[in-house]
């Protein structure tokens, strides 16, 4: 819940702002061109894998472990995990400021999970952008997390209180 808030999809109240924007100043679709959230569940919108991606995924498609070609098949095909990972790539063709990642790799194999680490890292660093990253795996947040916090009972707890 608290990804769609930040993304402006949910209903809710406070204030955000990422860099000099104020997501109060912005229209949603704006908003979300500078939050891109990556859902546990991505949707597509087409039967084609190749229709949902704005330039060539080819290279990231390749360094996440799938064949050049998964951009040719028909969305039905995919294993959860390929869905997963073409949801990443596609999440970063916008260039987002802020990616908020809902289980980005809960349905990937060890392998997948190191590839699309290294390739959320390698975007982080690249972009300068921020990073919240939604995540029941301890070992994972022991890799990745440069700062952690909990939701209890409604309260944000940073990792000091957690």
């Amino acid at each position: 819940m608290l990804l769609r808030a930040i993304a402006d999809l949910d209903p809710n109240l406070g204030e955000i702002k990422l860099g000099d924007h104020q997501r109060e100043e912005l229209s949603a679709p704006d908003w979300r061109k500078l939050a891109g959230y990556l859902p546990a569940e991505a949707f597509w919108w087409d039967d084609l894998v190749s229709a949902h991606f704005q330039f060539d995924a080819s290279e990231q498609v390749t360094s996440l472990g799938l064949p050049a070609n998964i951009l040719d098949r028909q969305i039905y095909r995919l294993s959860t995990g390929e869905r997963q990972r073409l949801a990443l790539i596609r999440l970063l063709q916008n260039k987002p400021a802020l990616l908020l990642l809902d289980e980005p790799t809960a349905s990937l194999d060890p392998a997948s999970v190191e590839k699309s680490e290294a390739l959320i890292n390698q975007y982080r660093q690249e972009q300068g952008a921020s990073v919240i990253w939604v995540s029941h795996d301890q070992q994972q947040l022991a890799r990745i997390a440069h700062s952690k916090m909990r939701i209890e009972e409604g309260m944000v707890l940073m990792k000091d209180q957690a």
